[in-house]
């Protein structure tokens, strides 16, 4: 079966207030060693998939370089990343590959680049088309710089692309966010992300949330009420623009969703190289085992060539999987496949918490398939902690 490939590129312009990734403003003098150290890994994935008892396959459908900001290690970096894939593995004619890119880095010789090197997908950054709440968050684009960037790409023949908005971003308001989803549309991109603004401990604005500071304008962020009615209404913006929803904060025309990602919400292998990154293979010891493993979340530990991090995944974690990934997307979960895969005792022992759910409002059911109401898209976490534990105490 034919494999993903994620590269995490870590370095980023300047760090935002929300964001708790593994990524940060490093200096350049490491970008080469960290290529390096990220060319070598793939030039040895087949010994990496057989010490992690994982089945490898070299032929890929998707590439994705995520960040932080791919698009500003130099273009000899970049370039040397994309030959290095070539010359180990095999990408198929119609493969997707995508960068995820910062608005104001994307340069004629980086566009030129990108084109040249078989990428036919970006994931633009936006977050917001206001300028004051970018900035607020320590974004250094405007939305005249984001709008610059897809007429270049277009007019280098990449016209896959996705804008990544966030709601709830300190100083939003309904009118502002209207603005943002607005220009989402009229931009006339096939693929958006809409992701409701989670303020994380570890991140500079959770911290200064929970000490009650001002830098970084906590003090300006909606309320969780008011988070979830913006996203309702991009729901609803979105649809009626024809850009339907697939998956709970990824919206696309017809045929444009996004087949990478696709592979993480459907269990489907993929490789992942540098730091932080996550790996899924099937693995050699049974039908619907697979092992997980990811490398270390630290630049220094990773350029040091720190272990990986392996983790099995039994029948029983497989099945857990099944569900709360599957049910991520609006297609919901078949449940005679998964009686199929796992056996009839598997959906037997859900029967009760589905018709709860289903009660409840906050799932429904045609035939043999379970998904997410528009309700339980807002309280997703709910649904799959109940899924996580029906399987442990049924002892799947």
């Amino acid at each position: 079966m034919p494999v993903g490939l994620y590269i995490s590129v870590p370095f980023c312009r300047t760090k935002c207030s929300y964001c708790n990734f593994a990524s940060d403003v490093f200096s350049r003098a490491v970008f080469h060693r960290y290529v390096e150290r990220v060319c070598s890994d793939m030039e040895r994935a087949n010994s990496i998939a057989d010490q992690m008892a994982g089945r490898f396959d070299r032929t890929l459908d998707s590439i994705y370089l995520g960040g932080g900001t791919p698009t500003i290690i130099d273009i000899t970096e970049l370039e040397r990343l994309f030959v290095t894939i070539s010359q180990n593995f095999e990408l198929l004619p119609n493969a997707e590959v995508t960068v995820e890119c910062a608005p104001g880095t994307l340069t004629p010789a980086v566009v030129e680049a990108l084109w040249r090197s078989g990428v036919n997908r970006v994931s633009l950054g936006v977050q917001s088309f206001v300028d004051q709440e970018s900035a607020a968050v320590g974004r250094l684009h405007s939305r005249t710089i984001v709008l610059d960037d897809i007429a270049r790409l277009r007019a280098a023949g990449i016209s896959n692309i996705n804008i990544d908005l966030i709601a709830g971003l300190p100083h939003q308001t309904r009118e502002s966010w209207e603005v943002s989803v607005g220009a989402a549309i009229a931009s006339g991109v096939p693929h958006a992300s809409v992701y409701m603004l989670e303020v994380d401990e570890d991140s500079r604005l959770g911290r200064e949330l929970m000490a009650g500071g001002t830098r970084y304008h906590a003090h300006f962020v909606p309320q969780d009420e008011v988070t979830a009615d913006f996203y309702d209404m991009a729901c609803e913006r979105l649809d009626s623009a024809g850009v339907r929803q697939y998956e709970i904060s990824n919206f696309a025309r017809e045929g444009h969703e996004s087949r990478h990602n696709l592979k993480y919400w459907t269990r489907q292998p993929y490789l992942g190289f540098g730091v932080d990154a996550d790996s899924m293979l099937l693995s050699r010891e049974g039908k619907n085992e697979a092992v997980r493993f990811s490398t270390p979340d630290s630049l220094e530990e990773y350029v040091a060539e720190g272990p990986l991090k392996p983790n099995a995944v039994t029948s029983h974690a497989a099945l857990e999987e099944t569900f709360f990934l599957g049910l991520r997307l609006n297609r919901g979960v078949d449940l005679k496949e998964v009686a199929a895969k796992f056996g009839p005792s598997a959906v037997a022992g859900f029967t009760e918490t589905i018709s709860e759910f289903v009660e409840g409002g906050l799932m429904e059911r045609e035939d043999s398939w379970i998904g997410l109401t528009p309700r339980g898209r807002l309280l997703s976490n709910e649904v799959f902690e109940r899924f996580v534990s029906e399987a442990v105490a049924g002892g799947q």
